[in-house]
């Protein structure tokens, strides 16, 4: 299937209006943001996992990434609280289950193939002195894209020019882009030489954002 797949079009989700629907395993739910392919596909999803719920073992053969969004994900490599963002390169396998529930964001399929840059990172732990109201955060960067986790004061404004394109989802408050307003789980993809113009809200807002990397998104090779 597709599913927001036109790359060179601005696209925004309110993940939060929309209905969870279930996934394969029992007790795991997804809301879809974009996706190309069927049962395998690129794709950008947030899934929810009830209390004691799991996945059977798997090997993501083009990598994913995740953030914890709330509760505590866990494989047998660990636990990953919320405000975990993690990078499992192409090939590596794990059971994802989590004992309590949680929501994550995850992206599959989107890594170059060569990327051995595996981690887990607390997304706040590098965050710098604000300017112009504004914390960041480098989660990731490589030739082909660059992570960041901000966050922006009430009222002031994020502005990000970048080759490549720009992705962006609200971890929390909210923030104004255009005529629209984010709140908590918009999901907002901007093509190829669109700048990002936004204004926190009353709260201020923090966002995890990619950079660069829509000219790379493809189906999956296998």
């Amino acid at each position: 299937m597709d599913l927001n797949a036109d790359f060179s079009s601005r696209v925004i989700v309110h993940s939060g209006d929309a209905p969870w629907v279930a996934s394969p395993m029992a007790g795991v739910e997804r809301r879809m943001l974009d996706r190309i392919g069927d049962d395998v596909a690129r794709a950008t999803t947030i899934v929810r996992y009830a209390p004691g719920s799991a996945f059977s073992a798997h090997t993501h053969t083009g990598g994913e990434e995740f953030i914890v969004l709330s509760g505590t994900f866990q494989d047998e490599h660990g636990d990953y609280p919320a405000g975990t963002y993690v990078r499992n390169l192409p090939t590596t396998s794990h059971t994802p289950r989590s004992a309590d529930g949680c929501v994550i964001f995850v992206k599959l399929w989107q890594f170059d193939m060569d990327d051995r840059d595996q981690f887990r990172h607390d997304m706040t732990a590098g965050l710098g002195d604000a300017k112009d109201g504004i914390k960041r955060a480098k989660l990731h960067h490589d030739d082909c894209e660059a992570i960041t986790y901000v966050e922006v004061e009430a009222g002031c404004r994020l502005s990000l020019e970048a080759e490549g394109g720009i992705e962006a989802l609200l971890l929390d408050g909210t923030l104004t882009e255009g005529s629209d307003t984010l709140a908590e789980g918009s999901w907002l993809r901007l093509p190829d030489g669109t700048a990002l113009d936004a204004v926190a809200g009353g709260v201020g807002a923090k966002i995890w954002i990619k950079t660069g990397h829509l000219p790379f998104a493809k189906a999956p090779t296998a």
